[in-house]
């Protein structure tokens, strides 16, 4: 007996009325992370085999999983069954009581073995107090580092260690406890580290090592943001009631409280611009945790059934059922997801019944009731391709016996099996010719928002359609597909797949066959998800862009003509406050506008660009077209002024400062407060896939942040024309003194009558363009205009600017003349005319 149990196996035999079960099984006391076999033999022929395991006021069924491999063909001619298990990487969970039994008929046999796993924590989890180190002061700081792990079943030692140098070991036992809080399921270890102010490049890291009676050690560390002084660092702030101190830059700040019935953690990165990103939420119910830790079970393959199934799935249909978007709803979403992709590939190994396809079908679709705004779009994407990928391995793998279909809000799933399938989804037609096997079809909605999109110039659809095929040897398999039109029948419609490569759509294999009022038909050489793009305009077609390109070049290029011009006659042109005012607004637009041109070449492939260069850009271009268009605004009120009182003419002084308010800071604080307020109500200030304002609807979107400035800018322009027009009607020719104004005064007019159309009339085009009927016969024609007239601004400003003015003109050709030198006296005159100017003083 003695050196039975010394050996590493021993055979438990169980012997009962009707024969005898034995278990080859480890023996004693088994390392952390070790694998081990267990084999069970009987030695007559049984109908069913398998292993059970047994926990306090738990019992889980052993089945294939991703740590669990059962073999049923190890009988002999001695043992005519047998069942024998494997597993792999076993921890604290796998202690406990396994029982195998064979069943013939209603008689089971069975015997039982006891493995016990040495002790390590499956689980530390590691917070910190303060959640930064400020070195910024005299004092070392100090920072409390705790940890918590399940309660200990039996004695461990355990240290602490800052930065590579280990504290004193202590012991865990059961009678000592060295800095320890116990807790009813929980023991909690603290340690204050005084940080070393020392600045290095190394970041600092605290460490707590376990070590069991198998001299086994398990660590888990966690790492300190530590503030050095002079460095960069965001600024402490308070979000949604919670403090996030100073913390420096390129740093990720884990706060690890939670609200009460919430486990799990908050995350903010400072960015390099010393900005606070957003919080990353992922404070979980408790209730979903428990379901994550079932579905973490079963695909290790412990207790892993069709009613377990049933209950994780309920799970998530309860725990989804929020419409919010507030941040623990949303993580609670992120966990739902990531345990119905648990699910996805348990069911690579595990067959499940069609019995958990009412509560799947329901979780899947609650999942998808609210537009999950609470995260940014690069979570989003994740988390709906996650979503997307998820559900379709699980409707293919679930088995279907008698079933025709499930249906619920947001999901609807049919199933065929003839040699020639139709099918209706949500009004999706499906056709497809197959010899034999199962075809699933699942139509999904409210997902298609949150998918990624970066086919060139389309907009999605509202529905998604997948599609599998089961138990099927086709070669070649073809699908055609029917989808309801949602927009008139001149809109351009693309076929598109999921390509899971590049998480992004993709029209390989896929045509539109015809498309009418009422649907488009799409045929497909293979299976996948599938769904409808749509284009306002052609999308093969590269007119519009080559004008656009072409436009902007030219407008570039006249832009910097035009300034060049006026720093040449800026001396000789400036005679008058009125011509200084008007020279000074008309470069400043030809400025903004210049930046603006070049924002938008620069901006021209959006897919090619950063999310962060794509928020830049269109930051820039909301910020200098306001601008342009706010000096626009200086420009007819100072005209308006100089004509309504004549005897009280604007000083310079107060132009400037007034224009520089109203021209510089205006359209600072207009796109300040506009990027504030998407950022704090966490919607999309951008598009993304046009580097420009997101416009979803009339009077809905950032886009009128922009509009409705302008639209009231160019109300104010034309009023300013009417009063000029009627105010140089009614008065008189004015004497001699007056007539360098009364040009002057002419031309301001002539620049306003230009350009007010230029700028105004071409944006809105521009935004009739996004709420006219794309079946409208003068769709095409307006989209040529408004490109062409918003392209080519840059030359206008130069013609009405430089050409179009007779003082600008006639003083470019002099200086021309001087510089060719064929025309000395002119020179002279230019030079005795410039001395002898008398420039009207500020008063």
């Amino acid at each position: 007996m003695d050196g039975l149990k010394s050996s590493l196996q021993t055979d438990l035999i169980f012997v009962d009325t009707q024969g005898m079960v034995t278990i080859n099984a480890p023996f004693g006391t088994v390392n952390y992370t070790s694998t081990h076999h267990l084999k069970c033999t009987f030695e007559e022929a049984t109908d069913r085999a398998g292993w059970n395991l047994s926990r306090k006021f738990e019992r889980f069924e052993l089945n294939n999983g991703r740590l669990v491999t059962l073999d049923f063909n190890c009988h002999t001619e001695e043992y005519k069954s047998c069942v024998a298990v494997r597993l792999v990487n076993v921890t604290g969970i796998w202690s406990g009581t396994y029982e195998c039994g064979f069943t013939t008929g209603s008689v089971r046999h069975t015997a039982r073995t006891l493995m016990h796993v040495a002790s390590l924590p499956d689980t530390i989890s590691i917070s910190i107090n303060p959640l930064t180190a400020d070195c910024t002061a005299n004092d070392p700081p100090a920072v409390l580092v705790t940890a918590i792990i399940p309660n200990v079943t039996e004695g461990y030692n355990y240290w602490w260690s800052y930065n590579g140098i280990d504290t004193v070991e202590a012991s865990t036992g059961k009678t000592e406890k060295t800095n320890v809080q116990l807790q009813e399921n929980i023991d909690i270890f603290n340690y204050k580290a005084t940080i070393d102010c020392k600045k290095k490049d190394k970041p600092h890291y605290v460490h707590i090592t376990f070590k069991n009676n198998k001299d086994q050690e398990k660590t888990a560390s966690v790492e300190i943001p530590v503030l050095y002084a002079g460095e960069a660092f965001c600024k402490e702030e308070i979000d949604n009631g919670e403090t996030w101190p100073k913390a420096p830059v390129e740093s990720t700040v884990i706060n690890r409280s939670c609200p009460d019935g919430r486990v799990g953690y908050k995350s903010r990165t400072c960015s390099k611009s010393g900005v606070w990103m957003d919080v990353y939420p992922n404070c979980v119910s408790e209730e979903l945790i428990k379901v994550s830790q079932a579905a973490d079970n079963f695909l290790n393959g412990l207790g892993a059934t069709n009613k377990v199934a049933k209950d994780i799935f309920g799970g998530i249909k309860n725990s989804s059922k929020s419409n919010s978007e507030s941040d623990g709803d949303m993580a609670d979403k992120i966990a739902s997801i990531n345990v119905v992709d648990t699910m996805a590939r348990a069911s690579n190994n595990i067959a499940l019944q069609e019995e958990v396809f009412p509560e799947f079908v329901e979780a899947a679709s609650n999942m998808l009731n609210s537009n999950w705004t609470g995260v940014n779009n690069t979570v989003r994407y994740k988390m709906s391709s996650k979503y997307l990928k998820s559900v379709e391995d699980l409707v293919k793998n679930i088995n279907v016996n008698t079933s025709s279909g499930f249906n619920s809000t947001n999901l609807d799933l049919r199933f065929c099996s003839s040699n020639n399938c139709n099918a209706s989804v949500f009004d999706i037609d499906v056709n497809l010719n197959m010899t034999n096997g199962t075809m699933k079809v699942m139509a999904v909605k409210n997902l298609m928002n949150k998918l990624r999109n970066n086919f060139p110039k389309t907009y999605h659809t509202s529905l998604l359609l997948s599609a599998t095929l089961v138990n099927n040897n086709d070669s070649n398999t073809g699908i055609r597909l029917s989808f309801p039109s949602e927009s008139p029948s001149s809109t351009k419609h693309v076929c598109v797949f999921w390509d899971t490569k590049k998480n992004d759509w993709s029209d390989e294999g896929c045509v539109v066959n015809t498309t009418d009022g009422n649907h488009t038909v799409c045929e497909c050489n293979h299976l996948t998800s599938f769904s409808v793009l749509m284009s306002k305009s052609d999308i093969s077609s590269d007119s519009l862009d080559m004008i656009t390109k072409v436009g902007l070049g030219v407008s570039v290029c006249s832009l910097l003509i035009f300034l060049f011009i006026e720093f040449l006659v800026w001396s000789a042109v400036i005679k008058t406050n009125l011509s200084h005012f008007r020279h000074t607004a008309v470069v400043n637009i030809a400025v903004f506008r210049l930046l603006a041109d070049c924002s938008f070449l620069a901006s021209f492939s959006p897919d090619k660009l950063s999310d962060t260069l794509c928020l830049t850009f269109t930051v820039c271009k909301h910020l200098f077209y306001l601008a342009m268009f706010t000096w626009m605004l200086c420009l007819s009120v100072m005209l308006v002024h100089q004509l309504i009182f004549v005897f009280s003419p604007l000083r310079k002084r107060v132009f400037m400062f007034l224009s520089s308010i109203l021209g510089y800071v205006c359209p600072i604080l207009l796109v300040g407060s506009s990027y504030v307020y998407y950022k704090y109500t966490k919607k999309d200030y951008y598009d993304k896939k046009t580097c420009w304002l997101n416009y979803e609807r009339l009077l809905v979107g950032s886009i009128h942040a922009f509009l409705l400035p302008v639209g009231t800018i160019v109300l104010a322009n034309l009023f300013s024309m009417v009063v000029v027009i009627l105010t140089l009607v009614k008065t008189s020719v004015p004497d001699s003194s007056k007539a360098d104004e009364k040009e002057t005064a002419k031309s301001i007019l002539k620049v306003v009558v230009f350009l007010t159309p230029v700028f105004g009339v071409t944006w809105t085009i521009g935004f009739f363009l996004l709420v006219l009927d794309e079946s409208n016969s003068m769709y095409t024609a307006i989209n040529y205009i408004f490109t062409i007239l918003n392209s080519f601004q840059g030359l206008f400003i130069l013609l009405t600017g430089c050409f179009a003015e007779q003082k600008v003109r006639e003083e470019l050709f002099k200086i021309i003349k001087a510089k060719s030198g064929r025309n000395n006296n002119s020179v002279k005159k230019l030079t005795s005319s410039a001395t002898a100017t008398t420039y009207t003083k500020d008063k």
